[in-house]
């Protein structure tokens, strides 16, 4: 069973009843997020059960949304790989460094998490049409898992974004509607169908769910890391559901009982060419202000602005944390030598989580012996135009 209990908004803590088809606070138009019975699940629900489950992120179903589990829809997402580096950490000279490695979910990444979760959740609540505005995977997952539930998607993605992005979409079922503009003006124009025609709207934070499949990657750290948590996490951040929802699944599991008070930094990595999250954490600002021009091979870091901006920059300081901005360049080196020391062809934002962590390890931001964790969030596969 669901320990689901009711929605609160993340900024002003308006109370809304779960049953419902929500998007936004309608008070402060901030983001939902999903709470839950913790007193009655801590009584039943161990982590010891978790030893014979399937290896998916449905393992964790009590701190899920989906209330029955026949609209529970899966194609394998979850409990990916945890690697403990050997010649990369011997290349770079630093021991305990491991990789998170997304990009073996379906549809290549890490937002299957997600979107399988808001689309299951949409499923359970009768939505019959869902719509996004993308730069690429968040459309794709969405499209698959729509199709699983056999409802009619529509995308809106940047026209400049790769092509295997939208053939992925194409394939899945999804109607592709290409924008001459940035992510932001694919959202425009997609909150005009969504307004016209009632679909569900499943944008990074603008509903409640994506962010409780994204927080199972807590949940999986912690678990394969026998409970303990690491000293770092850096995590490449663009919308950054991601950190937010492993921030809140830190404590969760705490509440539960399975995890103490200690706690990773977390830190962001954003692209020189869009690093609104990185400028505000400089500033010491609660919210970030929308980055102008924004331009980065790295099309999941092309984000110019962020729904969840101040819980981002809430999870950064809270943890003692920091934002690091690399270059293309660097990001793209930092995918290479993980490539060649590895054997995984990450994605160029998986790459930008190496050269943070270089930043980091020069300025002794990060000391040995630490143990350090690299989420590396996509495969390369669909970035091919970036190896010619």
């Amino acid at each position: 069973m669901s320990y689901f209990s009711h929605l609160e908004c993340g900024y002003c803590d308006e109370i809304y009843e779960k049953n419902k088809i929500w998007n936004l606070c309608t008070k402060c138009g901030k983001p939902l997020l999903a709470h839950y019975d913790i007193d009655s699940a801590k009584s039943d629900f161990e982590k010891e059960s978790l030893k014979d489950r399937e290896e998916t992120l449905w393992r964790y179903k009590e701190m899920l949304p989906v209330q029955d589990e026949k609209f529970r829809l899966s194609l394998g997402e979850g409990f990916t790989p945890l690697i403990k580096t050997e010649r990369l950490s011997k290349n770079i000279g630093f021991e305990n460094l491991f990789i998170k490695e997304e990009g073996v979910n379906p549809t290549n990444s890490f937002k299957a998490r997600g979107l399988c979760m808001a689309i299951s959740r949409a499923y359970e609540l009768g939505v019959k049409e869902v719509s996004i505005p993308s730069a690429g995977n968040a459309a794709g997952a969405m499209s698959a898992y729509a199709s699983l539930a056999g409802m009619k998607s529509f995308v809106f993605m940047p026209k400049d974004v790769p092509q295997p992005f939208i053939s992925e979409c194409k394939a899945l079922g999804a109607e592709v509607t290409l924008i001459d503009g940035l992510i932001t003006d694919c959202g425009k124009i997609a909150k005009e169908g969504v307004e016209k025609f009632g679909r569900f709207d499943v944008s990074t934070l603008k509903e409640p769910y994506r962010i409780e499949g994204k927080k199972t990657m807590g949940y999986e750290v912690a678990e394969q890391m026998n409970w303990e948590l690491p000293d770092v996490i850096i995590y490449p951040t663009g919308g950054g559901t991601g950190l937010i929802g492993m921030w809140k699944a830190f404590d969760e599991m705490e509440k539960l009982g399975w995890i103490n008070s200690k706690r990773p930094r977390m830190v962001t990595v954003q692209s020189t060419g869009c690093a609104p999250m990185v400028r505000a954490f400089n500033e010491n600002t609660e919210f970030a202000e929308p980055w102008q021009n924004a331009k980065t091979v790295a099309d999941g870091l092309r984000v110019p602005a962020a729904v969840g901006d101040f819980l981002i920059l809430r999870a950064l300081r809270e943890s003692n944390g920091t934002a690091v901005q690399v270059t293309d360049e660097e990001l793209m080196e930092g995918a290479n030598l993980i490539g060649r020391t590895e054997g995984i062809f990450v994605s160029p934002e998986g790459g930008a989580s190496l050269s943070a962590f270089k930043k980091l390890r020069e300025q002794n931001w990060i000391i040995e012996g630490e143990k350090v964790i690299l989420f590396n969030t996509g495969s390369g596969h669909k970035y091919m135009h970036l190896w010619k």
